[in-house]
């Protein structure tokens, strides 16, 4: 597992701690990752995992992966190996313990039937409609089932004939008999089973026609597996009680606790399962691996690193109520990851073909260029230099403005690693648009420096115009252009995808080194930003994501004067 440094908050962490000093649990910490083979997991599912992990790590227990696969109808394989790859991905290891609660399908119908035997759960013939107006709500008590009183033998013989197939979906449920005035509507005689029929499930296949509900079969699942401390997220708070209930109640192996912490909320995105599924199926993306989506998979096709995710993680620290984290935050720890990984290389987005004048025609000489120039131990590349060459057509501005120190008419600027450059000439097509800059080069200043110690301002990276190769380049930004899309209800939260999300510019070039980028390969682009080679790219085709970009002064200034 990934060794984590904690720096913010953790009261989990304290309880934990607590219950060790105290000699509870005989010692042991063991942790779970649970969740429902329902849907790609996303990065407020990170936080569950790095946390539910990490919490094992650092206490020396362990942390077991289980998939809640209670309901047959929304559950797949795929997603059951999405999930698998994700978390192996964010750099944990479950070892060998992989669970299903589908492995307990039968210890928990037995369990229920002993609730049945106690007097403790009763078979419900009410409509799914009459169920819920019997329940009540916040300011109304509910009202007893007319099934309530059921005798044992009766219940044990309808929910035997439930289990066999002889209902519809529906017809029958089996509830826990708790109390129908419970201030906690979790409490009024919850359901345990319900009828599914028809439907087949990942693993069982068709063996049942009656399923555990989740509230049911999670703690019971828990207590099988040893769990010492059940960590969930804040919906579920309002649950502790029933999970409470049932493992006080069923002669189950332990007793575990159970501690919710807020989910991960992060501005300019939208972690709803049900609102990244309506991104899918209306086309909005491409998919749930779309480098815009917060998915894990979209993460990573993306290019961020999972140690950033991790990092990130940490940093923000576990609270006990929801709030909304910045997604500079998030940014932030990006670019703090890649700036100490990812290798330097250029690359131009936007070519405008140069000519120096000057170089003779048809030599090409080779300048050595590190990968990272704080870690020499990255090692370096030669790029080559030669006659024609792109830079980026944003470094050029025919009529300059204050304070630009990048190309233009008469100026000198420095190529990185290369020489100073200055242009003398511009030609423009038809359309009196600029196509090519005639330049000349100093050639006593190879490497970027002159000898005679005039000072040039503007440092530009470029690549060889034969030599370079050809890529695509797909630029991400921002899914949404406000802050909380679902905020206003009177407005459709899709009206705040952002229509500039996604750019892809065909015909940009990159340095020779990039020939053979292998798919998921991070870079930063110098000056432009981090990129990652995408996983469309093969032999002769390279296709490169924009993972975030850097911090542009110039850019900022431009827009300050424009506003």
């Amino acid at each position: 597992m990934p060794e984590t440094e904690s720096t913010a908050s953790n009261f989990v962490r304290e309880i934990i701690a607590g219950d060790l000093s105290n000699d509870n649990n005989d010692g042991r910490v063991v942790t779970r990752f649970p969740p429902e083979p329902n849907g790609y997991l996303h990065i407020g599912h990170a936080k569950s995992i790095c946390l539910n992990f990490g919490m094992a790590q650092e206490f020396g227990g362990k942390c077991n992966l289980r998939f809640d696969d209670t309901n047959p109808s929304t559950e797949e394989v795929e997603y059951v190996e999405s999930i698998k790859e994700d978390v192996r991905w964010l750099g944990f290891d479950w070892e060998d313990r992989l669970y299903y609660a589908s492995d307990y399908f039968e210890q928990l119908c037995q369990w229920a039937i002993d609730l049945i035997k106690a007097g403790k759960a009763y078979v419900c013939s009410l409509k799914p409609e009459q169920v819920r107006e019997y329940r009540g709500n916040y300011f109304q008590k509910g009202k007893d089932s007319p099934y309530r009183e059921r005798s044992v033998e009766e219940n044990l013989d309808l929910f035997a004939r439930m289990r066999a197939g002889e209902f519809a979906d529906g017809e029958h449920v089996l509830r826990a008999k708790i109390d129908m005035a419970h201030p906690n509507l979790n409490m009024r005689d919850p359901p345990i089973y319900r009828i599914v029929r028809g439907v087949s499930h990942h693993r069982t296949a068709d063996k049942w026609c009656v399923y555990p509900m989740y509230d049911f079969a999670h703690g019971q699942s828990d207590a099988i597996e040893g769990v010492t401390h059940s960590i969930c997220t804040l919906e579920f708070e309002d649950h502790r009680p029933l999970y409470e209930w049932f493992i006080n109640n069923l002669d189950v192996p332990a007793k575990p606790q159970q501690i919710e912490f807020a989910r991960l909320n992060l501005s300019y995105t939208v972690l709803s399962k049900r609102r990244l599924l309506q991104l899918v199926q209306q086309k909005h993306l491409r998919g749930w691996d779309d480098p815009r989506m917060p998915t894990l998979i979209g993460m990573r096709r993306r290019g961020y690193p999972p140690a950033a995710i991790r990092k990130f993680c940490d940093r923000i620290g576990v609270a006990k109520r929801d709030g909304v984290v910045d997604v500079r935050l998030f940014e932030h720890a990006v670019r703090d990851e890649l700036n100490q990984t990812a290798p330097r290389v250029m690359a131009v987005l936007r070519p405008l073909k140069v000519v120096i004048d000057n170089y003779p025609e048809g030599q090409v000489e080779q300048f050595e260029a590190p990968y990272h120039p704080e870690d020499p131990s990255k090692g370096s590349r030669k790029v080559p230099f030669c006659r024609e060459l792109y830079v980026e057509r944003d470094d050029f501005r025919e009529d300059p403005p204050k304070k630009w120190f990048r190309m233009a008419p008469g100026r000198e600027v420095r190529l990185r690693y290369a020489c100073l450059l200055k242009c003398v000439d511009v030609v423009k097509d038809e359309a009196g648009q600029v196509v090519e800059l005639r330049c000349t080069w100093d050639p006593d200043s190879r490497g970027g420096t002159s000898p005679d110690g005039r000072k040039v301002k503007g440092t530009l990276h470029w690549v060889p115009a034969a030599q370079s190769v050809e890529a695509e380049v797909r630029l991400y930004d921002q899914l949404f252009t406000v802050e909380n899309p679902t905020a206003d209800k009177e407005k459709d939260w899709l009206s705040h995808l952002n229509p500039a999300s996604l750019e892809v510019l065909t015909g940009s070039r990159v340095e020779p080194s990039l020939a053979g980028a292998a798919a998921g390969t991070r870079y930063q682009f110098e000056r432009l930003g981090y990129f990652c080679a995408d996983a469309d790219t093969r032999a002769g085709t390279l296709v490169f994501n924009r993972t975030i970009s850097l911090r542009d002064s110039w850019a900022k200034i431009e827009a300050k004067s424009k506003g």
